[in-house]
């Protein structure tokens, strides 16, 4: 749930893709799988400790990811009401990312950033912030690029170092496979363990696992999950 990269694919798809940084203290995720929630079908990884999740798609052909923190690194001050990855599956009870901001109760939530990918007629990409004490929304050119890094865990002089490795990435090809952005979320940055996209910060913190959504023009939805402590890899796909 810390760093995301967004690739489009022809009108409608995209290839979506997130690392997890986590606590080695925290139980490790279990694998994605297909839940019946009242909106629909939806697939996700989820987190044991507060059943919640960092990445989704749903059969409404809306994907949403998770990232910690919103604007800065802000200073956590649990208990909080509700944890953030219950916040993103509460958001398939709404139609919009306007709908879901304009109603929805974000008292006693920590602080995130909550990237919506929705295909109507076309593909569009909004980027929700809680701050704590404000909600923005701002709509992204869904036809660019993007890469995301968590405002909890990297300073701003190294979201814009990731940004140029993410720039380099994207001028080797004219089109990138999915396998070549795997291998960028694997790799990129490995001389500086600190900070790289697979990071590991001793023995409190590092990346546990990789996964992608990947849309096509026709409808079609699939969800690979690679855990990088168990080294399983794993694919799911949704219509």
């Amino acid at each position: 749930m810390c760093t995301v990269t967004f690739i489009p694919e022809g009108k409608q798809g995209f290839i979506l893709t997130s690392n997890r940084d986590e606590k080695l203290t925290r139980p490790l995720s279990e694998p994605p799988r297909r839940y019946h929630l009242d909106s629909g079908i939806v697939v996700f990884p989820k987190d044991p400790q507060a059943n919640g999740t960092w990445i989704a798609m749903g059969s409404r052909k809306i994907s949403l990811c998770l990232l910690n923190g919103a604007f800065s690194n802000h200073v956590s001050r649990p208990p909080y009401r509700r944890s953030r990855g219950l916040v993103l599956l509460d958001f398939f009870d709404y139609t919009s990312a306007t709908g879901f901001i304009s109603t929805y109760d974000f008292e006693g939530i920590e602080p995130f950033t909550l990237l919506v990918l929705q295909t109507q007629e076309k593909l569009s990409l909004v980027e929700i912030r809680w701050d704590g004490t404000h909600i923005h929304l701002m709509p992204k050119d869904a036809a660019k690029p993007q890469i995301w890094s968590s405002a909890t865990l990297y300073a701003p002089s190294v979201c814009v170092q990731r940004e140029l490795w993410f720039t380099r990435f994207l001028a080797m090809q004219d089109q990138q496979a999915e396998a070549d952005i795997m291998h960028f979320h694997r790799f990129a940055g490995i001389d500086d363990s600190h900070n790289a996209l697979c990071m590991q910060r001793g023995n409190e913190i590092q990346t546990v696992s990789i996964t992608s959504i990947r849309a096509n023009d026709a409808g079609e939805q699939v969800m690979t999950y690679h855990d990088l402590v168990r080294e399983t890899r794993q694919s799911y796909r949704i219509f």
